[in-house]
């Protein structure tokens, strides 16, 4: 199977993947997470803002290198061209064992969860587990058969879950009570407040970061792209702008319908705010819990379509197993960096256990090959100043000076407060650095 890559994806298909890539399940999520990190509602409208700097910041410099890189691969690719194959194969080994697979393993249990209830089936943890493999192998399916239809399920799926955060922010804007925005009351938390604050906006960033996660996965189809080097670059930085202004909106809009305390218990802030609106709007609560369903739906098969092109390229690049490198004759889709992908996304799903389980570690290893990627930017300016853009950082060298130090804040923190996620990430690490070295490189030279 030597067929390339279909060039069909526009703009519009590569803002919504940016968009559907990054808005799943955390800003239903997480909010409970952050108001109960630190408390105050100037605090966490503040971290939202914060993270949606950290999303643009690396929107504006992902974008440099996505105009002069507008092939299949992404990131992988970026890496590769800054700092040599080891590094950029571990990043797309990552990619595979941790972040995309288990991405896609926990939104699924969302959205499983989510569609159980509808049915007022929920609680059953089998069940649950069954309906969330029946949902990674349908969206598996339908990424094989081309990328049109992967990209009419972020087109849908992205604008419907758009439609439903408007009517939570509408929500709020009309349906405010009238301590809106009040700070919290004495005895409001089951915790007292955080006397280290800087700490205490980190535990709280955890989530943020969980949720701003996904505005790249655009530059991972370059490949199948109409005019890469103009709409990629555009793309993530839409993507970043637009998810960046619905968080925060969606945040005020939650504050507006609760006390930031009862926000601070909940793990379904989204359809607690819409409870409240049960005497005007009986089904405000059934409503948001299909929105949620539709919405980890629609970016597990984001998910499913854009990752594999990372496998693809390192297989042609033959630093992987060669067989991902092949294209359907008829598809024109990398079918088996499919499968590979949905397979292990499958074997989390049997084998690690929970949502909680599976993120714990996710956020912090991805966002280790986020910063390694912005900070490639300098190694390109200095290497290849004269190298062909399309579009050049905004108020470089600030811009990815921003970026690369609050991921580094980040990281250096939970390898403090969370060595055991480090610990097991450094072991996928190890792992793949074994791979590499003693089969991949040997492989190719032989």
């Amino acid at each position: 199977m030597s067929a390339e890559l279909r060039r069909s994806l526009t703009l519009y298909s590569l803002t919504m993947i940016a968009v559907g890539s990054t808005v799943g399940s955390g800003i239903f999520r997480t909010p409970g997470q952050i108001a109960a990190a630190v408390h105050q509602p100037e605090y966490v409208i503040g971290l939202w803002v914060l993270g949606g700097l950290v999303a643009l910041t690396g929107a504006l410099t992902f974008a440099e290198m996505g105009g002069m890189f507008p092939g299949a691969g992404g990131l992988y690719v970026y890496l590769r061209e800054a700092y040599g194959e080891t590094l950029a194969f571990l990043y797309g080994w990552f990619i595979l064992f941790i972040s995309t697979s288990g991405s896609i393993a926990a939104l699924s249990v969302v959205c499983a969860e989510h569609l159980l209830y509808l049915f007022g089936a929920g609680g059953d943890g089998h069940l649950v587990t069954i309906v969330a493999v029946s949902i990674t192998v349908f969206l598996t399916l339908i990424n094989l058969f081309g990328v049109k239809m992967g990209a009419w399920i972020a087109n849908i799926f992205t604008g419907a879950k758009l439609l439903g955060l408007a009517l939570i922010i509408g929500a709020g804007m009309f349906f405010a009570r009238k301590s809106a925005l009040a700070p919290p009351e004495p005895g409001e938390f089951d915790t007292p407040m955080p006397t280290d604050l800087w700490s205490a906006f980190a535990i709280g960033f955890v989530g943020i970061l969980w949720s701003y996660g996904g505005w790249q996965h655009a530059s991972y189809v370059a490949g199948e792209a109409r005019d890469p080097q103009r709409n990629v670059p555009r793309a993530m930085m839409l993507g970043a702008a637009i998810v960046t202004l619905v968080y925060v909106l969606a945040n005020i809009a939650y504050m507006r319908l609760l006390p930031v305390g009862k926000i601070a218990a909940s793990d379904t802030v989204a359809a607690d705010a819409m409870g409240t609106l049960g005497g005007q709007f009986p089904l405000a609560g059934p409503l948001m819990a299909f929105l949620i369903a539709v919405s980890t739906f629609g970016t597990t098969g984001i998910y499913c379509m854009t990752a594999p092109r990372i496998y693809f390229a390192m297989a042609r690049d033959g630093i992987f197993f060669q067989k991902l490198a092949e294209v359907h004759p008829k598809w024109q889709t990398p079918v088996n960096a499919i499968l590979v992908q949905s397979g292990w996304a499958l074997f989390l799903l049997f084998f690690w256990g929970t949502f909680q389980n599976l993120i714990e570690y996710v956020t912090f290893m991805d966002w280790i090959g986020l910063m390694l990627v912005g900070t490639s930017i300098f190694v390109f300016r200095k290497k290849r100043p004269d190298m062909p853009r399309g579009y050049r950082t905004t108020l470089y060298p600030v811009t990815p000076i921003i970026f690369v130090g609050i991921c580094l804040w980040f990281i250096l923190f939970n390898l403090v407060k969370n060595p055991e996620k480090a610990g097991a990430g450094f072991v996928v690490a190890l792992a793949g650095w074994l791979a590499y070295r003693f089969y991949f490189r040997k492989s190719r030279q032989a």
